[in-house]
């Protein structure tokens, strides 16, 4: 934490944890003081490099590194420019190859490599791409507008359901404040005796516990169904398939020579007592014949 610090006053975020570092479009630091003193006049340069700054240009340290900071404010003015999507394209091949582009500029910008001949390639691009950036700023304004509906949408619900919660709340402590003080009542100028009224003021205070935990309908979600509008949907019952049982046929296997024999025509033969000299165990065989 000691690195971080203003160059110009030397004062570190070590010393003094609520130093505000600011950083320009060169990306080096300065702390938000050094800032106010070095627009004094109007006009300043960077210590540094010597980059002509404006007032407008700092922003507030984010990341750590201050070089983080000036990759992503370039990143932010480069993509204004190259804003095309894959749609604009008609291959990923293309798509791919002008992410690189895009890539190797937001390098140049940040690291001063080439920085001419990249600014220039950008005009270029600029003028010859003039009217799709429009539609894609148009088209990314529209979607913008319709997250942030779709956010703010949001917001409200949570707030009226928190607004309800709070009110069920209220509610529920009230109800008890008042059986308490009921009970307070009673003891004060019932003849009963205390330990009827605690038994009575136990039983109420039961079912007034039950009836607060008991859940409440929730309003059904609207999923979307997926049907266009203008769309036409037949409520027509589905039309039964009628289909045929399933009937066993017995497999057939195709031997290619004589037909099998069948058992009772082995034992007529003398077949199977030749077979139960050699295995005496085989009462199943015999059985059979």
């Amino acid at each position: 934490m000691d690195d971080q610090g203003c160059p110009r006053c030397k004062t570190t975020k070590y010393r003094n944890p609520s130093l505000k570092l600011m950083v320009n479009v060169c990306g080096h630091t300065l702390c938000e003081s050094c800032v106010e003193l070095l627009f004094v006049r109007g006009a300043g340069n960077c210590q540094e490099c010597d980059t002509p700054l404006r007032k407008s240009n700092f922003r507030v340290q984010l990341f750590e590194d201050p070089a983080v900071d000036k990759e992503v404010e370039i990143r932010k003015k480069v993509l204004k420019i190259y804003n095309k999507r894959e749609d604009d394209f008609p291959s990923s091949t293309e798509y791919n190859d002008f992410l690189e582009e895009v890539e190797e500029i937001v390098f140049n910008l940040t690291n001063n490599v080439d920085m001419e001949s990249t600014k220039k390639k950008m005009e270029m691009y600029q003028k010859e791409n003039k009217e799709v950036i429009q539609k894609n700023k148009i088209k990314l304004s529209l979607e913008q507008e319709e997250l942030e509906e779709a956010l703010e949408g949001e917001r409200q619900e949570n707030e009226q359901r928190r607004l309800l919660i709070q009110k069920e709340e209220q509610m529920q402590q009230m109800l008890k404040r008042k059986n308490k003080q009921d009970l307070l009542d009673k003891l004060e100028s019932s003849h009963l005796p205390a330990s009827l009224l605690l038994a009575q003021h136990k039983d109420r205070s039961a079912q007034l516990e039950m009836q607060l935990e008991i859940p409440k309908p929730v309003k059904p979600v609207a999923f979307s169904t997926g049907i266009k509008m203008g769309q036409h949907i037949s409520l027509a019952p589905v039309p039964k398939i009628e289909e045929v049982l399933y009937q066993y046929q017995p497999l057939h296997v195709e031997t290619y020579g004589p037909l099998v024999p069948e058992v009772e025509s082995l034992g007529k033969s003398g077949y199977m007592s030749l077979l139960l000299s050699e295995w005496p165990g085989c009462t199943l065989l015999e059985s059979r014949v």
